[in-house]
């Protein structure tokens, strides 16, 4: 006994962990950590702002004004591996709540998100410098915020675990400078494409230090096909469903509009004037809402386009899911989306989305079984899959509880643990 004990110590202890970071963390990030916590290999976690149950800051995110804080929580047994540095992300928070733009404007402002990402960067940096590494395997780091520490990484044998959330940049200035051209009206809305060349650059420099290249759709994986240059191998992992909820109920009154609901950043590249266009065509026949912050303000076609629906800023998540359950369709036509997850949670609350081909539609729907996918950038592709729904209207409950037996195959859990076995055979190699 005792010596299989000390055979377990030894394999423990040899085991090579990564570090992970990510400025302001979401679902997939706090998946994929503990993912990595029980898989043993989770050396530290990078963050901005992190709030666990019962400190200080989780009693401020109590107070309604501080509600944000909220979604930066993080599960308590990752308490003693987590390193903050909040000071540039609490002053983009605050700039934004008293309306200081220029402070958070982008790459150029003080509080910017690219000063959150590229400060965070610098802070796993330093530590890689000046420490014994003897146990680390891997960092893994996300898009615009991996620069300063792959570098580091690279000196000192470390593999470098790259994660690319959104489709590569060049295929998007692709595509997205096309329907600048078709929709001049709405092009201010589209802000990738004003980012400069030097951020280009970074990215470009991110990609070819990465040992690893981790995607979360197929799309995303496409896009890369537009690097100038030899990629690391990629690895497709899509994201997961939130818990489906089986009490949903459809109402199955032909006599009612469609009731139609968009959630996302109200920008073209997710389709947005699509929406709008398709809706009008059709009228008194459906009633449409939109969940989502403007990407700008000053956009004259979003602001009349809003001023004749019901719009809805911002809403907590769980207050999300429940309007995505009190409607029957979410409508996510995006031209470029690294996956969507707003898709995903739709469907597990049963309600069934129209989505394109640049998401991760193709990977979670089958076309009228648990959704439709349409032609991204066709208001037309939208406005006729959404007769054909008027006109079958009982499908809806079908295809909704075809969507619920997908979202149950896939948990947060899986999710995490897969990732966390990718990145073992990855620093094992």
């Amino acid at each position: 006994m005792t010596s299989q004990n000390n055979n377990q110590n030894t394999n423990s202890t040899a085991v090579k962990k990564v570090i992970l970071e990510h400025p302001s963390g979401n679902e997939f990030v706090r998946a994929a950590l503990q993912g990595m916590e029980t898989a043993g290999i989770l050396h530290s976690f990078y963050t901005s702002v992190a709030c666990f149950s019962g400190t200080a800051l989780d009693k401020i995110a109590n107070i309604p004004a501080f509600s944000e804080f909220k979604k930066r929580s993080y599960a308590s047994n990752l308490q003693h591996k987590t390193k903050t540095q909040p000071f540039w992300e609490l002053g983009r928070i605050g700039a934004a709540k008293v309306g200081l733009t220029s402070l958070i404007r982008n790459e150029t402002g003080v509080f910017c998100m690219d000063a959150v990402y590229h400060v965070l960067d610098r802070k796993v940096a330093a530590f890689m410098k000046k420490s014994s590494l003897e146990s680390l395997g891997g960092i893994y780091a996300y898009e615009e915020g991996a620069w300063y520490s792959f570098k580091v990484a690279k000196e000192r044998g470390v593999k470098c675990l790259y994660d690319l959330p959104i489709g590569y940049w060049r295929y998007a200035q692709k595509l997205l400078a096309e329907e600048r051209e078709i929709r001049p009206e709405w092009a201010g809305t589209i802000i990738g494409l004003l980012d400069s060349d030097r951020k280009h650059a970074r990215k470009d420099e991110e990609l070819r230090m990465a040992d690893h290249i981790f995607v979360a759709s197929s799309f995303t994986a496409e896009s890369l096909k537009e690097y100038p240059g030899k990629l690391a191998p990629i690895s497709v992992i899509p994201y997961a469903f939130p818990p489906v909820n089986k009490e949903r109920t459809y109402n199955n009154n032909h006599n009612e509009p469609l009731k139609l609901l968009f959630v996302g950043g109200l920008s073209q590249r997710k389709g947005i004037a699509n929406v709008f266009e398709a809706v009008k065509q059709l009228k008194r026949h459906v009633k449409l809402t939109v969940v989502g912050q403007k990407a700008v303000e000053d956009c004259a076609a979003l602001n009349k386009a809003l001023s004749e629906h019901k719009w809805i800023p911002s809403l907590p998540h769980a207050e999300i899911l429940k309007l995505m359950r009190q409607n029957d369709i979410l409508l996510f036509p995006s031209l470029f989306e690294g996956f969507g997850l707003v898709i995903t949670e739709s469907m597990s609350q049963g309600t069934p989305v129209i989505t394109t081909d640049r998401t991760a539609g193709p990977d979670l729907i089958k076309h009228g079984e648990n959704g439709w996918l349409i032609e991204a950038g066709s208001t037309t592709a939208l406005q006729e899959s959404l007769e054909k729904i008027l006109e079958q209207r009982s499908n809806i409950e079908s295809v909704g509880r075809a969507a619920m037996k997908t979202a149950e195959k896939r948990s947060w859990t899986e999710y995490g643990n897969e990732m966390a076995q990718a990145m073992r055979r990855v620093i094992a190699q």
